[in-house]
């Protein structure tokens, strides 16, 4: 059985660099890491395309890429283009009809989604809502994410640095509580720092999921913080007893007195 699942995997493996060979190539560009995730959900859920990963050059700028038939990395690429202009966040895009062999070797534009596939990125956190908020200044995104866990039930999945001193803290959660954790850290964010971009997307599809970065733990449960105490036992100085048997007669001889 474990064979005929290699094999399987391995078939649907080559099956995918097949089908990434002589397709179109998409590339909408932002100025933030959650516009860029919020737009590459739109590009994903307007047209049949997938998403290969995301380049992240600094200054805050960030590059969704898809792959797919021309007709549908087109109509994914300015559905993104219009979602990132929504956000204020658009830069640039563009669209190849056919890449040659010589651009996917040198650029990492190939086979990444085959790479994403194998290292096997599935978590408990998966299928669940994603909440991202991000900040200009590591303070201001550290007290948002105090803020979004002590807030509602949910979980710091990573956070991601794009350079321009720009960092996005990644929840997951049910929507409700995602929402709610989201306003709260903004709050916190505008209070320590300056709040630079949010996103909240309710059902990632797949795709999205293996492109999100992952923590390589998170806590399951809370557990009390243990702290290291160096108690000295200081022993007791020990009291005689006076012998019950004598101070009984004495009392009575007290008495018949």
């Amino acid at each position: 059985m474990n064979g005929q699942t290699n094999n399987h995997g391995s078939e649907s493996q080559s099956q995918r660099q097949e089908y990434f060979k002589d397709t179109a190539l998409g590339l909408v560009s932002t100025k933030s890491f959650p516009a860029i995730v919020g737009t590459a959900d739109m590009m994903l859920k307007s047209a049949g395309v997938i998403l290969v990963g995301y380049e992240k050059i600094g200054s805050g700028h960030c590059t969704a890429i898809v792959r797919g038939r021309i007709s549908d990395v087109r109509l994914a690429v300015e559905a993104g283009a219009q979602t990132a202009e929504q956000f204020g966040q658009f830069v640039s895009k563009l669209v190849i009809a056919r890449p040659l062999a010589n651009l996917e070797v040198v650029l990492p534009i190939g086979f990444r989604l085959t790479q994403l596939s194998e290292s096997g990125s599935y978590s408990r956190l998966s299928n669940q809502a994603v909440g991202l908020l991000e900040t200009r200044g590591f303070p201001a995104m550290v007290g948002a994410c105090d803020a979004m866990l002590k807030s509602a039930d949910v979980h710091l999945a990573a956070y991601e640095k794009i350079g321009a001193g720009l960092c996005t803290a990644i929840i997951r959660g049910a929507v409700a509580d995602v929402v709610v954790a989201v306003e709260a850290g903004m709050y916190e964010a505008e209070r320590i720092g300056e709040l630079n971009a949010v996103m909240v997307i309710p059902r990632p599809l797949e795709d999205l999921e293996q492109t999100l970065p992952l923590a390589s733990c998170w806590i399951e449960q809370r557990q009390p913080v243990m702290m290291p105490m160096s108690v000295k036992d200081k022993q007791q100085e020990l009291i005689q007893l006076p012998d019950l048997q004598k101070l009984t007669i004495s009392v009575e001889e007290e008495i018949n007195r």
